[in-house]
């Protein structure tokens, strides 16, 4: 038990040590970045105009490797582009380009989730156009909402949708071309695939890649129109964040007409060559059988929205009972799987304890938008709070802050401002909440035939407005080494952290409620009514000084640091074991453990010493004897 506690688990080589070492050597390299003048900020990394491409261009690069399997069968990326390249001549030739660019006309297109979707996808942009996705499952009006709205200039539809969106294209005067089945060779000869010039680099930055309408909560949907580099900047962020290799193998089950179905479930992956597995459906049975599957491609990744989770629990529930089908499940998601992510709705605190009970995984929670695409992430390796969203992406910039009218015109008041190296807190901002506000590669062009809208959309100085009232950052939080952007997943609902008796004997508790938690602390039996979070703050941080936790980053709605508390996180009422993710972060916390460490070093080397000198001395005797014999 003595070795346990002096010592980390043995699950942690010296490798990662040296691992670690190499971070922090790159880390430091980064600092000699360029600097903002205002801000003190490195400057955001932003692709050039010459690295801009689209992803079928690095298809060839694969080769004979599975890209996509589906329902017909497995595609390889040379599939992929033949049939792609095939469809967009086809496409040409019906709207009449001989030039076989049809400079940004818009292509939609309703196809189910497989391969075909790619097709035409990848159709669409080797033709020069912008492709539009329609839902399978919107109903008529809205799927000729879109095909009007967007004024495109062919639908493109899969064999089993041909008689859904045959009239809406007729009524419309939009030229319908049918898809062939999927499931074909994919044969076409090489000259084919070398015969269509294929648009430069540099022409692909600015170019229109994709149009994606919002859901509409606040009236009509609205086209979000997507440059090559907007997409690409989100691809290439995601890739850089999460690891992205050739070797993943993701589970797709989601709708291919938002962002999280079309970029970072389906373009990621395809970007760096792995291979996409997609049901037609999303089906619990299915999704447990291909998890446990011991069959090549063996899936890795998986991504999903709070709902689908909940149903995967529940048909855990129901059809894991026994403990031993229970360890094995958890046994083999913990070593066949490397990453699960929630998005797209904020992730419940419940759902993601019981997902790490089963599975042993704890969701990675991120932010994005149909405009900006994705733009905070917690950490692939490292501590994922509860509830949080995480800090900025690659290349996105963040700022908190409030906007105000003075004469006649909208200022606005930046109280934080930051990027994936670091914040910048406005002093006497401190805490404060405002609306977050995004800039970067990744953000959209513009809101289609909308110019009043995309103009107020956007801040004078180039910032778009998400909408979101963002948490303020608090100074403790920047204080203890976190020097980061790390905002509250919105509409969360949790409880604060239960913690143990103070130093002067108070206690500190929490009532769960959604939004804003109010903060109430109970003192020889009397209870206060409800306190700012600044002096919960307060209570935490001598909590945190109680116990020699650490304050590491702001606690879901509550706005409250998180205590690491002795090797364990407290959350609620549950405390679960902390898996330290380096052993940096072991050290971190457990300060106590890094003093005895470095002291048996310190013992070990004087004693290393004492016995070379002792050695030392009597090889000298020894030679000494035998000089004098």
């Amino acid at each position: 038990m003595l070795g346990s506690l002096l010592f980390p688990p043995a699950s942690w080589p010296l490798r990662r040590l040296g691992r670690d070492l190499q971070r922090c050597r790159w880390w430091l390299r980064g600092q000699k970045g360029a600097a903002c003048p205002h801000w003190g900020l490195r400057t955001s990394r932003a692709a050039s105009s010459r690295d801009t491409a689209p992803v079928f261009t690095r298809a060839l690069t694969f080769g004979d490797k599975i890209a996509i399997v589906d329902q017909h069968g497995e595609h390889t990326y040379t599939d992929l582009f033949r049939q792609s390249l095939r469809l967009s001549q086809e496409i040409c030739r019906v709207l009449g380009r001989s030039s076989r660019d049809l400079e940004e006309e818009r292509i939609s297109f309703l196809c189910p989730n497989d391969a075909s979707y790619v097709v035409a996808q990848w159709a669409s942009w080797m033709s020069g156009g912008i492709a539009v996705p329609l839902y399978k499952k919107h109903p008529v009006q809205e799927l000729e909402y879109v095909i009007q709205d967007s004024q495109s200039a062919l639908v493109i539809a899969a064999e089993e949708y041909v008689g859904k969106i045959a009239p809406s294209a007729e009524k419309l005067g939009v030229p319908l071309l049918p898809l062939p089945k999927a499931g074909g060779d994919g044969s076409a000869g090489h000259a084919a695939v070398e015969d269509v010039p294929l648009a430069s680099c540099a022409s692909w930055k600015d170019r229109g890649a994709m149009i994606i309408y919002t859901s509409g909560t606040t009236g009509r949907p609205k086209g979000v129109l997507s440059t090559h580099e907007n997409v690409q900047a989100v691809t290439t962020g995601l890739v850089e964040k999460w690891e992205w290799k050739k070797e993943d193998v993701i589970l797709h089950v989601l709708p291919l007409h938002h962002v999280h179905g079309v970029i970072n479930k389906l373009l990621c992956p395809l970007w760096v060559g792995a291979t996409c597995i997609m049901l037609p459906e999303f089906s619990a049975q299915m999704v447990w059988k291909k998890f446990l599957s011991t069959q090549a491609p063996r899936v890795n990744v998986f991504m999903a929205v709070p709902t689908i989770y909940a149903k995967l629990i529940e048909y855990y529930d129901k059809h894991f009972s026994q403990p031993q089908v229970q360890d094995f499940v958890r046994a083999f998601c913990q070593e066949n799987i490397r990453l699960m992510v929630s998005g797209s709705a904020a992730l419940p605190v419940p759902v993601l304890e019981k997902w790490k009970s089963i599975t042993g995984h704890t969701l990675l929670e991120r932010y994005g938008m149909t405009e900006i695409g994705m733009a905070l992430s917690n950490p692939l390796h490292g501590v994922r709070v509860p509830g949080s969203v995480g800090t900025p992406l690659p290349g996105v910039e963040v700022c908190i802050a409030t906007e105000t009218l003075r004469s006649g015109g909208r200022s606005y008041t930046v109280h934080a401002q930051g990027d994936e190296n670091g914040t910048q807190v406005t002093p006497g901002f401190e805490g404060q909440e405002g609306e977050l506000l995004v800039r970067g590669p990744s953000v959209f062009r513009e809101y289609w035939n909308r110019p009043r809208e995309t103009k107020d959309a956007f801040t004078p100085d180039g910032w778009f407005k998400t909408a979101l009232d963002a948490p303020g950052v608090s100074a403790e939080v920047l204080r203890a080494g976190k020097r980061l952007l790390n905002l509250s997943s919105p509409g969360t609902c949790s409880s604060a952290a239960a913690l143990p008796a103070l130093a002067d004997g108070e206690e500190c508790e929490a009532a769960p409620s959604c939004g804003t938690i109010p903060i109430t602390w109970q003192s020889q039996g009397e209870r206060s009514p409800h306190i700012e979070a600044s002096a919960a703050l307060h209570l935490f941080e001598r909590a945190g000084r109680a116990v020699g936790g650490s304050v590491l980053g702001l606690l879901s709605t509550q706005r409250l640091p998180l205590v690491l508390m002795g090797g364990r996180r407290v959350h609620g009422e549950a405390r679960m074991p902390l898996s330290y993710k380096s052993t940096w972060q072991f050290y971190y916390v457990n300060k106590w453990c890094l003093h005895i460490h470095l002291l048996l070093l310190l013992l070990v080397v004087m004693f290393m010493a004492r016995y070379v000198n002792k050695q030392r001395f009597r090889s000298n005797r020894f030679i000494s004897f035998l000089v004098s014999h």
